[in-house]
């Protein structure tokens, strides 16, 4: 089978196709043909050696994608041999024809989707559902601010938000991606590359503020959010690139909370509620993943490159 194979840390270089013998699953363990696997932040992260939590080399990247059941291990209930499914992580990663999972790792995908919707689940999903409802405790009728909303998480945390009764405020930084936010459901949407944006937001909530942040930038953005928030606000900081300087007065005027969210911390029990709860969106047609741009496995170098390029719209994929 082929694969992608990181045998050192580094660059988007280091991502090598190679040919690999073929995966076979054990008792307890299911074979999924891989069709389109999902690209993310994160997965270059860990590439580069820079992730907290590191690998054993070599290893296949990849934890999202869209496939079917190619074969069951002894012991498998609840699948069949042909059930599409998307992938929320596996033992032996998705950037490859065929990855080996447990059974919790895998989840229906709805005929209504394309395998390539299904590998845009995963991580911006479940990423926006738990810092929206685990971390930040969402309730209907607040109102959240989408700092980012034109990527994979953004766009998913708009639907989400959308559908749980909140009013959400999303932000891009073109034309194409505050349409896109528009589209997939965003009340209001906002330029945050305008100077004056942020007054715009105040004016919209008639200078209350807003409840909830969700944050894909932090170091450029924390510090700012903190003025923004109304009483008791919440920022959810999903994504960093760096450090930041803030007025802890500004968190303090309003008894504000800063959470961190990381999806690795989630629990097995947070986790099925997650996907529980992905996996009725996605049937009922409220969730509808948005993929962006399209690559084959060999070109996962220039996948890389291009999650970290400002301006994303939707889910970058690798079609096996």
């Amino acid at each position: 089978m082929k694969a992608i194979r990181v045998r050192q840390f580094g660059g988007p270089e280091v991502l090598q196709l190679e040919e690999l013998p073929a995966l076979n699953p054990g008792p307890g363990q299911v074979l999924v043909r891989i069709h389109v696997a999902g690209v993310n932040p994160v997965d270059t992260y860990i590439r580069s050696g820079a992730y907290a939590a590191k690998p054993e080399l070599p290893y296949t990247p990849g934890k999202d994608a869209g496939g079917t059941v190619a074969a069951l291990g002894a012991g498998v209930a609840g699948w069949s041999v042909g059930d599409r499914v998307y992938v929320g992580d596996s033992l032996t990663g998705t950037y490859a024809d065929y990855a080996l999972c447990l059974p919790a790792q895998i989840h229906p995908l709805p005929a209504s989707l394309t395998f390539a919707e299904g590998a845009a689940v995963n991580i911006p999903y479940a990423t926006a559902f738990r810092a929206l409802f685990q971390r930040a405790r969402a309730q209907a009728g607040e109102t959240v601010l989408i700092h980012g909303a034109t990527g994979g998480v953004g766009l998913a945390a708009v639907q989400l938000a959308r559908a749980a009764g909140l009013t959400v405020i999303g932000t891009g930084g073109s034309d194409a991606g505050r349409n896109l936010v528009a589209a997939v459901g965003a009340h209001q949407v906002l330029d945050h590359r305008a100077p004056n944006y942020l007054a715009e937001l105040l004016t919209l909530t008639g200078g209350r503020g807003v409840d909830i942040i969700l944050e894909m930038l932090a170091n450029v953005n924390l510090g700012r959010d903190l003025t923004v928030l109304a009483r008791h606000g919440r920022v959810a900081v999903i994504g960093s690139r760096g450090t930041v300087e803030l007025n802890p007065r500004d968190a303090m005027a309003r008894d504000a909370d800063i959470l961190g969210v990381m999806l690795g911390n989630a629990s097995a029990t947070e986790l099925a509620a997650i996907h529980a709860a992905l996996g009725a969106g996605l049937a009922n047609g409220t969730l509808l993943p948005v993929v962006g741009r399209e690559f084959s496995l060999a070109e996962a170098p220039l996948a890389h490159q291009t999650v970290m390029e400002p301006g994303a719209l939707g889910k970058i994929v690798l079609q096996t």
